[in-house]
């Protein structure tokens, strides 16, 4: 389901879409123009179709219900469109967040979790007012491309579980997508190419009724919107001296991550994001997510990947949607998405 990440730092021509800071690139001229909407349309839709394995399988990592990763990944993202510094990112429920926070969801639940996310989410808006995103410029080129090459890997060993003790009919099915995702677009750039597999595969799995492990399988899924959730944790030194070290490590993981893959797709599409600005968005995002009882995230490679590179996508519209899909997908459409296939 996930995007592959590119394995160096490179340039290439922006398409279909144009760089982000182009005036017929905001937000209104995207409206006025179905060419341009219909790019971002599908770029949000195939993200977020992409989201739902990835949000319940953080969530698990996380050792929490696989709601919380996808409310996490709807708040997320739907925050950020308005609050971010670099336009078509993507955000999301996060492995390297789900990693630091596991210890405190199992240990303490999900009371203390929640209170650590709002901690990170405030600690962040202070980091990035401090100037801490500034500190990007002075990043070297190396280091961008082993912080790509890490992210690369981690998703890479992030997915092999769902290659382990499967049903042999997962791995044509994989090597059918990849093949679509890599091929496809020489044919036409009109649909995305990961949508295009999403959907044949699905097809393939329901029509020939394959026995091979789907998004229902790894949990339930959401019936309702997300509500307000307030944490019942005591207001002592104690309970800040539970929550506050991990808050910091999310604070300072999801920063790094998110400020790295801003300037990533600078890089790709030859433009400039305010990462101060995409600093404190991400605080923002976390506290909201955090009031809605989310796991907290940051940006998403993968995802980001998908919508910049594969889809075109380059104003927050798609952004916007793609967390506005994910909700309707799996409250509305639940039975629908629940039949799509891992692989």
């Amino acid at each position: 389901m996930n995007g592959t990440c590119p394995m160096s730092v490179h340039t290439p021509t922006p398409s279909p879409g144009a760089p982000t800071d182009a005036p017929e690139h905001s937000v209104r001229a995207v409206l006025r123009s179905p060419r341009l909407l219909r790019i971002e349309v599908l770029g949000g839709l195939v993200v977020a179709l992409a989201l739902i394995p990835e949000a319940i399988s953080f969530a698990l990592i996380a050792g929490v219900d696989p709601r919380v990763g996808l409310f996490a990944s709807f708040t997320m993202a739907v925050t950020i469109a308005f609050t971010g510094g670099r336009r078509a990112m993507i955000s999301a429920a996060t492995g390297a967040v789900a990693l630091v926070v596991a210890p405190i969801a199992r240990q303490y639940g999900m009371d203390y979790l929640v209170a650590t996310v709002l901690l990170a989410g405030a600690l962040q808006i202070v980091l990035s007012l401090l100037g801490v995103a500034r500190l990007m410029r002075f990043i070297p080129r190396s280091v961008m491309v082993g912080f790509v090459n890490a992210l690369a890997i981690m998703i890479f060993i992030a997915q092999l579980p769902q290659l382990i003790d499967v049903p042999w009919l997962v791995y044509p099915l994989v090597a059918a997508g990849i093949a679509i995702i890599v091929f496809f677009p020489r044919l036409t750039k009109v649909v995305p190419a990961p949508l295009v597999a999403i959907v044949v595969l699905t097809a393939v799995v329901v029509l020939l009724r394959v026995d091979v492990p789907t998004v229902g399988d790894q949990g339930e899924l959401p019936e309702s919107l997300p509500g307000l959730f307030v944490p019942d944790v005591p207001l002592t030194l104690e309970t800040l001296q539970i929550i506050a070290p991990v808050a910091l490590a999310v604070a300072l993981v999801g920063l790094m991550e998110s400020l790295m893959t801003a300037k990533l797709v600078d890089d790709i599409t030859d433009t400039h994001s305010d990462k101060t600005r995409e600093g404190w968005g991400q605080g923002v995002a976390n506290l909201v997510t955090g009031l809605f009882g989310g796991m907290g995230g940051c940006a998403m490679i993968g995802q980001t990947m998908i919508n910049v590179k594969q889809s075109g996508s380059r104003t927050r519209v798609s952004t916007f949607l793609a967390g506005v899909f994910l909700l309707i997908l799996v409250v509305v459409l639940g039975d629908v998405v629940a039949i799509m296939p891992m692989a």
